[in-house]
């Protein structure tokens, strides 16, 4: 199984079962085996790409990426003892270039006297620059190290191209709760977890461990190793772990929120939004709030939506989502969170239409791709020195002297329609008016009947 605390230096406990004095839990509890492996089936059942890659030997680099306490490194350690590969590890936080080379080198020369591989396993290999990931990249075409990297962040947006393009990619998820209570149970029985000690852990303990360490094997692994030590054994010898001692050992729900978190819950906020679902829209806006998000961010999305994506079906949501960011700016949290609760449920319950963005995007397009047309002569600037002799404004129709200030009259030089109002909101009533106007334009009113 997989998805046993994940990223704590260290290979954990021994498969003798022999301890290493001062390891927390979550190191002793990683898997010996993939059969004792939590979570990740869709990469790692029979017959799926990853296990068909470890069990046939044959790769070169892969990276893994995913969320914290979710088993990087424990499947890491795992790949190396399945193909019988000498496992070494570098952090992409604190290790060098030199460190890099170093363990190169040796993994050549291991290699040349005893046909062993090596896997070098980088931890937050998105924390390397460029110029290390570029150190790497000889001596993993090469097959000197079989590189394994594991990061928290999106790996096209942190991990080099070249590299990216030499490895098998991926994506991790969180275990669920259903893996970690088993994970947990098993902490309290297996003899890596407490030797010498009977450990009674309570369901509903299990099940509050699981729901509030958000899928994160570690975190709850360490809540339990603190409730274990800080409990008295009963007079029968036996510690129970009740669900009160579990929520005295855990603080408060905290959110796995890189860089990833970020883009990923701002893009559910904004799709919840123009699904008109403000139930969703509100909780995707909790979440950030809770992460810690930047409010003038948020404020900032809501007034991009307004416009986008509710336009002029409700021309209203623009005002209300300007007001609320400036609101936000004057007051802060934790005030603000009410302030943007309303703008985001006006906005998600507000008819939506896009037909102003795609207008400009259309004609964006236009003038990227085709001739750029010349302003009309009769639509120039005729105020400035000698224009009136070029014949500026020449013919010009005053909209206000007709009737409705309606006029036939040319305004691009080409007949083309950007603006396709849809039947929602008050764009319905937009859609009405142009298409009187564009009746009245064909009643002759240019040639000055109807004139004021």
């Amino acid at each position: 199984m997989a998805g046993e605390p994940g990223e704590a230096a260290g290979h954990g406990g021994h498969s003798d079962g022999r301890l290493v004095a001062g390891e927390p839990l979550a190191a002793r509890m990683r898997p010996e085996t993939l059969d004792e492996y939590a979570g990740q089936k869709h990469i790692l059942a029979e017959g799926k790409l990853l296990r068909r890659a470890i069990d046939a030997d044959q790769f070169t680099s892969i990276i893994l990426s995913g969320p914290p306490g979710i088993g990087k490194t424990s499947l890491s350690e795992l790949i190396a003892k399945r193909t019988d590969s000498e496992f070494v590890r570098l952090s992409g936080v604190s290790s060098t270039v030199a460190d890099v080379r170093r363990e190169i080198g040796y993994a050549i020369q291991r290699k040349r006297i005893s046909g062993r591989n090596t896997i070098l396993f980088i931890d937050e290999i998105h924390r390397f620059s460029k110029s290390q990931q570029d150190v790497l990249l000889p001596d993993v075409e090469s097959g000197n190290v079989r590189l394994v990297g594991a990061t928290t962040e999106n790996p096209f947006f942190y991990v080099i191209g070249p590299l990216v393009s030499r490895s098998l990619l991926f994506q991790l998820e969180a275990l669920s709760n259903s893996d970690i209570q088993a994970l947990l149970f098993r902490a309290c029985s297996d003899k890596r977890g407490f030797p010498n000690r009977k450990i009674e852990l309570d369901v509903k303990a299990a099940e509050f461990l699981a729901d509030i360490c958000e899928g994160d094997a570690r975190k709850s692994l360490n809540a339990l190793e603190l409730a274990v030590l800080t409990t008295d054994p009963d007079d029968a010898g036996v510690t129970r772990i009740s669900v009160e001692i579990a929520e005295a050992s855990i603080q408060k729900r905290a959110l796995s929120y890189g860089d990833d978190g970020h883009y990923d819950t701002a893009s559910a906020f904004i799709k919840s939004m123009r699904g008109s679902d403000p139930d969703a829209a509100v909780y995707w806006l909790a979440k950030m709030l809770h992460a810690g998000e930047d409010i003038n961010f948020i404020a900032r999305r809501i007034v991009i939506f307004a416009s986008e994506d509710v336009g002029n079906a409700d021309p209203r949501a623009l005002s209300v989502a300007v007001n609320a960011m400036q609101a936000v700016q004057m007051i802060g949290m934790p005030e603000a969170r009410i302030i943007l609760a309303q703008a985001v449920t006006y906005c998600a319950t507000a008819p939506k239409s896009n037909a102003s963005y795609a207008a400009v995007d259309a004609a964006l397009e236009d003038i990227r791709k085709q001739r750029v047309q010349p302003v009309p002569l009769h639509l120039r600037d005729s105020h400035s020195g000698g224009s009136k002799q070029l014949g500026h404004g020449d013919g010009y129709k005053y909209p206000h002297n007709y009737d409705g200030a309606i006029v036939r009259q040319d305004y691009m030089g080409v007949e083309k329609r950007y603006y396709n109002p849809v039947q929602s909101g008050y764009e319905v009533k937009i859609g009405e008016r142009l298409e009187y106007w564009k009746q009245c334009r064909g009643d002759g009113n240019e040639d000055g009947n109807g004139r004021k």
